[in-house]
């Protein structure tokens, strides 16, 4: 089991500094989940190197530490990619409930609270701890559910509000991935074996969240965006008769075969809503760079120099 925990252990810093280097929109939580993973993956490797009850004691504790803040941090994710403002109050509530979390781990080895008993059994199979729960061990139990189900509210709170499936789908794609740790968390109570398959379940869910990420850095509606203008008379879908009558008459002030592109248009829809830039950024997942670089390029073609004048073209 050793051998299997380093070669996960391995791929996973991998994966963090490959996500440090290929993903250009950085996102903290995601760094947190990540660090949080590596934790839970040490102390899966002390407890299989473990040679007494207290070291092993003490392992377990470790891989509780990246469990709790790993459910907290699947969950931000899912919250951010769903567009909601988390207020900081509650974002310190959550953290605050991952700490009690934690300290009511701790209690291990000292109070029969968490696990009524613990013994540490070293056989052919390797080193691991037979374990008798305690009345506050449910605690976790909805801890952990608690988190899944607030995914999935998120996820269909945001579709119903959006009415667009694109976004929606990446996030639940991803509340998917925190599916598969749920699932082989339960099985693992049902299916007592001297292995952490959680570490599976952890690395495929890093996989597929670093998967999204990399899809994101470029494009995060792909399925809601408009196609490209093909002429003057093309109107896109949009979700007022008012916008659509703003953006006919600005594409109608295009020069012959002048076309603007899938993004260009979400910026324009996003500049004919009042959006700064920094909304704009965070609305199609892009980095505030590169949303200037596609303004730049669409007041180029609507010869503009400001909001303004795109303002003004309508007006006239």
């Amino acid at each position: 089991m050793f051998a299997i925990y380093i070669i996960f252990l391995v791929i996973e810093i991998l994966l963090l500094f490959g996500y440090s280097y290929l993903i250009k929109r950085k996102e903290t939580w995601m760094y947190i989940l990540m660090t949080s993973t590596i934790v839970a993956l040490i102390g899966y490797l002390m407890i299989s190197l473990s040679s007494n009850l207290d070291f092993a004691i003490f392992a377990n504790k470790v891989a509780y530490l990246g469990s709790v803040f790993l459910s907290l941090s699947m969950f931000m994710i899912i919250v951010k990619l769903c567009n909601f403002e988390i207020s900081k109050k509650i974002m310190y509530c959550l953290i605050a409930s991952a700490v009690i979390m934690f300290l009511i781990v701790c209690t291990t080895g000292y109070l029969p609270w968490y696990y009524k008993s613990i013994e540490f059994v070293n056989d052919s199979q390797g080193p691991m701890l037979v374990k008798s729960y305690g009345f506050l061990y449910p605690i976790y139990i909805i801890y952990v559910v608690g988190y899944f189900i607030g995914m999935i509210i998120s996820v269909v709170m945001f579709s119903i509000k959006n009415k667009k499936p694109g976004a929606s789908k990446y996030a639940g794609f991803m509340t998917a991935a925190v599916g598969i740790n749920i699932v082989v968390w339960i099985g693992e109570k049902f299916i007592p074996l001297n292995f952490e398959f959680l570490t599976i379940s952890y690395l495929i869910s890093e996989l597929m969240f670093f998967f999204v990420y990399w899809l994101l850095q470029d494009y995060m509606h792909l399925n809601d965006i408009p196609k490209p203008v093909e002429g003057k008379s093309k109107i896109i879908s949009v979700d007022s008769k008012e916008k659509a009558e703003k953006l006919e008459k600005i594409i109608s002030r295009l020069p012959d075969g002048v076309t603007l592109s899938s993004r260009q248009m979400d910026i324009l829809e996003g500049i004919l809503d009042g959006k700064s830039r920094k909304e704009i950024a965070a609305d199609l997942c892009l980095s505030e760079n590169t949303v200037k670089m596609h303004t730049s390029s669409l007041f180029k073609i609507l010869n503009v120099s400001s909001r303004e004048e795109i303002f003004n073209i309508i007006e006239l």
